[in-house]
């Protein structure tokens, strides 16, 4: 850090951290670490590839998860440099201008998920609500439409931060609490004013993440009604079926996410090892956890990857023979 003319201006670098007192087992944090992004970077391509070379999954449901899968790929390729830099590795260190970049991605991403995951809870209502005109309201021009919207309101609302974080002096130590850039976690390093960061961070999270998940959580109620009117029994379990891995999908996005909320809000009463970890279980969980709830829930996809992983091996060891 520099002093300029009586003032702190941006730091070269900053450190991130991996977990406290746990650095000296970093090496093996990082065998999970690999794994589960193994899975997540795996399942979700596979997720791609079966819906994309699969007719039949060219639905308005499929589609919308291949934009989740896609994101998910997005939020892990986002994470991913730093969290092996630092816990493979044990470099800490990352360019001040590489963090903003790496926050806006983080972000962006998790932003253009939760728009998604409201869409689909859109597409479970209509299923269930309209199913004769299920296709006919879903059009693909709709859906393309929605995820365009989605792009563009996480880019959009993105953009600013790291506009605002650069206008700040930071003159406080540089150590990060989290192995990747976080907005709140680098604006709390900043020596001078930063209400404006607030103000703008806290009406990020509730015009992006707030309105999301009340809708979501109308979409449902609205679900619920519609189910309970059906008259038979199995006809209401088969619809609240069809929900479960979104629902499932939407928890394990939102937990971690009000979780890690509250913590930096009330960071001072909390265990920094509770903080990173929630913190992780924000990133790394649903981007793992997705294609492998929707591959086993879902008998459209099971069956279909059983299909080609089998016709795989059998090719394989005929060709062995």
């Amino acid at each position: 850090m520099e002093l300029v003319n009586g003032s702190w201006f941006q730091p070269p670098t900053l450190l991130l951290t991996g977990i406290p007192g746990l650095e000296a087992v970093q090496i093996w944090i990082s065998i999970p670490l690999c794994v589960m992004y193994l899975t997540a970077l795996l399942g979700n391509c596979i997720i791609l590839f079966v819906i994309k070379t699969t007719s039949s999954l060219h639905e308005p449901q499929y589609i919308f998860l291949s934009m989740l899968a896609t994101t998910d790929v997005g939020l892990s390729l986002s994470t991913l440099p730093t969290v092996l830099m630092v816990f493979l590795l044990n470099r800490r260190e990352i360019e001040f201008h590489s963090c903003l970049t790496q926050m806006f991605f983080i972000h962006t991403f998790s932003s253009m998920e939760s728009a998604i995951l409201l869409a689909m809870a859109f597409d479970r209502f209509v299923a269930i609500h309209n199913p004769l005109h299920y296709t006919v309201i879903l059009t693909s021009p709709r859906i393309i439409g929605m995820g365009i919207a989605a792009v563009v309101r996480g880019v959009m609302l993105m953009v600013p931060l790291p506009i605002l974080l650069k206008k700040l002096s930071f003159c406080k130590d540089v150590v990060l609490s989290h192995c990747y850039c976080y907005h709140p976690d680098v604006m709390k390093l900043a020596c001078g004013p930063i209400r404006i960061n607030i103000i703008y961070g806290l009406s990020l999270v509730l015009c992006s993440f707030g309105v999301d998940s009340v809708l979501i959580v109308i979409s449902y109620i609205l679900i619920l009604k519609t189910v309970l009117g059906i008259a038979s029994e199995d006809g209401q379990l088969k619809a609240l079926n069809t929900c479960v891995s979104h629902i499932f999908t939407v928890c394990i996005f939102y937990v971690p996410l009000i979780v890690l909320a509250l913590i930096h809000r009330f960071g001072t009463f909390t265990s920094p090892v509770l903080h990173v970890t929630m913190a992780n279980l924000f990133l790394f969980l649903t981007p793992v956890l997705n294609p492998l709830v929707y591959s086993l829930k879902t008998k459209q996809i099971r069956s279909i990857i059983h299909k080609v992983f089998k016709g795989r091996g059998n090719l394989l060891l005929s060709r062995v023979a």
